[in-house]
């Protein structure tokens, strides 16, 4: 966190993906006021743990004010850990969950874009926004994900020349205040970094190298982009606008 405010990033969201982590999150977020913030969520990889009590634990969790999204939540084919009907059947929980706190929902999507959409669509009218968490899929995706009004969140992907290079062209059709900077944590590390630790342990440090590739890629100096993601981020999760903080780019 010293080395996070150090290089700029002011406030963070962090990850509840199960009911122990959402615990975690909600308690580290209870620690720092103002700096830390928790999502409430069950992944798709432990679907199958999201049963009645735990979706009861999950919804009282929620209610807390420092809970600012529901998830991370969503499809995820590539690894089937959880079989497909499980995923579903706990996504459209979590949107309803959302959809019944009014909060925004944090979202997960790999190789199940077509599911993903349609249970999406099933909830879009209930639901006050949320961001399809560590875009990287193509054209037509991004735009169905904008279509249906959120917020894309861009990663270190975005910085590997082998996997995420067809990312940079796509960074000028996301709208100033719906563009939000992610470290995903501890994954993802970004592959071009100067000095890369030996751990390739990702943290939020490395953000603002994160945004100097995406402002590059929009045509914006990197202050800017890290004055509209800030902004972005505070819109969708309604966090505190902190005067006594210099304002940085925020994951």
């Amino acid at each position: 966190m010293a080395r996070a405010a150090a290089a700029g990033v002011v406030q963070m969201v962090v990850t509840g993906s199960s009911g122990p982590s959402t615990q975690r999150a909600l308690e580290l977020s209870r620690a720092s006021p103002g700096q830390l913030f928790a999502t409430a969520g069950v992944h798709p990889h432990h679907a199958v743990d999201l049963d009645q009590e735990l979706l009861e634990r999950l919804s009282e969790l929620a209610t807390a004010p420092e809970v600012v999204a529901i998830g991370e939540c969503g499809l995820d084919y590539f690894r089937n850990f959880s079989p497909p009907a499980r995923q579903q059947q706990a996504f459209h929980q979590q949107l309803e969950l959302a959809s019944r706190l009014r909060k925004p929902v944090f979202l997960h999507q790999r190789d199940a874009h077509t599911d993903f959409l349609a249970i999406l669509r099933e909830h879009r009218a209930a639901i006050v926004g949320g961001v399809a968490h560590c875009f990287t899929g193509d054209a037509a995706q991004l735009t169905a994900y904008l279509d249906l009004g959120l917020a894309i969140g861009i990663t270190g992907w975005i910085c590997d020349e082998r996997r995420g290079a067809h990312l940079l062209p796509m960074m000028r059709s996301i709208p100033a205040d719906r563009l939000l900077l992610e470290t995903d944590g501890p994954y993802l590390l970004p592959r071009d970094l100067p000095t890369r630790p030996p751990s390739r342990r990702n943290e939020p440090a490395y953000l603002p190298h994160i945004a100097a590739t995406v402002a590059r890629a929009r045509g914006d100096s990197l202050e800017q982009l890290s004055v509209d993601t800030l902004a972005a981020t505070r819109k969708l999760f309604h966090l505190p606008d902190l005067d006594s903080v210099a304002a940085g780019p925020s994951g």
